[in-house]
């Protein structure tokens, strides 16, 4: 017997984002009928049933919060809302409701991917119309494997087009998991370094240049601010990595205060070394890739509550397959 690992809010999601259109029923409208929904577009479109009842039976369900497995479970969702989980003797199931039968299945709540990137990074000869088509499908992609929420580590010299993708599922213009963006990207203006496109990350010199690169990245859109205290690496002859430090900690404290103090987060890309302590005791709000993490580095991280990811190129890759109609395979990689 097949089983298939699935969301439960991924389905909740997929109703969400076919009535999440601005505007709502019942006002009169140029005295021809009921208000219609229009998009952030400005098109007007029928205003979708608010009240569109979904059920799920679940063979299994995890529940994450108490670490167990549940037989025999129901999920009834309500336009974008899950409004009742619990045994299928005990939960009751709305009239009318449409009823997805997942009871040879194990569902699971939506999945939240830590470190993503929506964009590739832009090639010769790749118009920015077909970088933000391929974002829209890394992106759906994320949402058909499970995953309901991620946070995107930097456009990859697409400029703010991850405000607009995220945007754009909010609205319910596209599907897509929720979103929170990172924008550029900000880095160091090392001496000699070869100069960025337009749209790549922000290149900072000193403090006040720190400080007005994060207020420009947040006032376009960003949730996070994406910083890279230690760049690049290469072996000795002794095989031990060497680890490149890149700002100077009055420009790191900079970039990190300034954030925080409008209210955002940071995240900071690090493989090891002195710049990665840096970024710890700074106080960077998450340490990206950490190859080089050492007992006291992590001691560090534990003390002041700061999580690590690492993408899932460091880890070995998971495939997901169903036969079951209507639900997608899905893979992560």
């Amino acid at each position: 017997m097949r089983r298939i690992i699935i969301t439960a809010t991924t389905l909740c999601f997929a109703l969400a984002s076919a009535s999440a259109q601005v505007g709502g029923q019942g006002t009169p409208w140029r005295g021809a009928g009921v208000q219609p929904c229009f998009g952030i577009d400005g098109g007007a479109n029928e205003c979708p049933s608010p009240s569109l009842m979904r059920v799920i039976r679940a063979g299994h369900l995890f529940d994450s919060k108490a670490g167990t497995l549940l037989a025999s479970q129901v999920v009834v969702i309500e336009g974008d809302k899950i409004i009742a989980v619990g045994p299928a003797g005990k939960v009751k199931i709305p009239a009318g409701a449409t009823v997805t039968d997942l009871s040879h299945e194990t569902v699971l709540p939506g999945l939240v991917d830590m470190h993503t990137h929506m964009f590739n990074a832009l090639k010769p000869g790749t118009s920015k119309e077909t970088a933000v088509l391929l974002a829209v499908q890394n992106t759906q992609a994320d949402l058909h494997a499970g995953f309901t929420s991620v946070r995107d580590m930097s456009t990859h010299g697409n400029a703010y087009a991850d405000v607009d993708v995220r945007d754009a599922i909010s609205h319910g213009e596209i599907d897509g998991p929720r979103a929170q963006v990172s924008t550029r990207g900000i880095v160091w203006g090392a001496p000699g370094a070869k100069p960025l496109e337009p749209g790549e990350s922000a290149v900072v010199h000193d403090v006040e240049e720190a400080r007005a690169a994060v207020r420009d990245q947040i006032g376009h859109g960003a949730d996070w601010i994406k910083l890279f205290p230690a760049g690049a690496y290469s072996f000795g002859e002794d095989g031990k990595p060497v680890y490149v430090v890149t700002y100077p900690m009055p420009v790191l404290q900079a970039l990190i205060d300034e954030t925080h103090k409008l209210g955002r987060k940071t995240a900071c890309h690090v493989f090891g070394g002195e710049g990665q302590k840096n970024a710890i005791i700074a106080g960077c709000d998450s340490i990206e890739h950490a190859f080089g993490l050492d007992q006291e580095q992590a001691d560090m991280m534990v003390a002041n509550t700061c999580p690590m990811t690492r993408p899932c190129s460091a880890i070995p890759s998971l495939t997901w397959t169903t036969t079951t109609p209507g639900i997608p395979a899905a893979s992560i990689a």
